[in-house]
């Protein structure tokens, strides 16, 4: 085994270990947090079957973002459906592929131009739009030019040097079933994978949760019922059934 090799397996390892704990570890959070008042974003929907469905619309066409700013909405929109059709082209690198996989593979090279349009967008409104560049921090522009450099080193592998991709799936099925094989050792696959771990190993500390985020907020979450049914967090009625035992002590003592 060569030593970019061995570096590279165990660094995604190790990625990929802090990046599923860590999102566990948020999620779990996330779930444990109580929600004390009842706080939807009206319009909200009345039953749970509705608000199942306006996740649905806001997880696959950001439907709040469209209705505060459509060009925006457009960048976005733009560059996260190209994100989830290029990692369902990379999934070839650790499945085998079937007929799905192949026929979306020319569909995947190509949304990697509307990936880095929808991100040169994005980045470019923290730049020139005042209100939002006045509260974008170093890490949002840290990030943004993190998945510009991964998508535009893909772009180079894909379309400018192209690389041993066999021996590029080699080497990742070969981790997921512990039979290690050599990485090839092209400069721009190395820069590519470097990145792609370096944002594994940020991911669970960076705005990007808002992707399992999403789920647990309040404002959307939450059935539009507060007059047919009173909301009580369960450490609020916890303390509840607490306080009414100990009232129920002073009167008999």
């Amino acid at each position: 085994m060569t030593f970019v090799s061995v570096f590279y397996g165990w660094l995604f390892y190790f990625a990929t270990f802090i990046l599923i704990g860590g999102v566990a570890r948020k999620v779990y959070q996330y779930w444990k947090i109580p929600a004390p008042l009842k706080i939807p974003t009206t319009p909200a929907p009345l039953t749970k079957r509705g608000v199942v469905g306006r996740l649905l619309r806001e997880v696959l066409l950001f439907e709040s973002l469209f209705r505060a700013n459509k060009t925006i909405w457009l960048f976005a929109f733009l560059f996260h459906m190209a994100l989830w059709l290029v990692l369902l082209r990379h999934s070839r690198y650790v499945v085998e592929t079937g007929i799905f996989l192949n026929f979306i593979q020319p569909f995947g090279k190509y949304a990697s131009f509307v990936m880095v349009f929808g991100l040169a967008g994005l980045w470019v409104r923290r730049i020139v739009v005042d209100r939002v560049r006045y509260i974008s921090s170093p890490s949002d522009h840290l990030m943004l030019a993190l998945l510009l450099g991964i998508a535009l080193s893909g772009m180079l592998m894909t379309f400018v040097v192209p690389t041993d991709i066999v021996q590029v799936k080699a080497f990742f099925r070969g981790l997921l079933f512990f039979n290690w094989h050599n990485l090839p050792a092209a400069p721009i696959l190395l820069v590519h994978l470097f990145l792609v771990a370096i944002l594994m190993l940020v991911f669970p500390v960076s705005k990007l949760l808002h992707a399992p985020g999403i789920f647990f907020s309040p404002t959307r979450n939450q059935v539009d019922n507060p007059r047919e049914k009173r909301h009580i967090a369960p450490w609020a009625l916890e303390l509840e059934k607490q306080n009414k035992l100990y009232l129920d002590e002073v009167r008999r003592g």
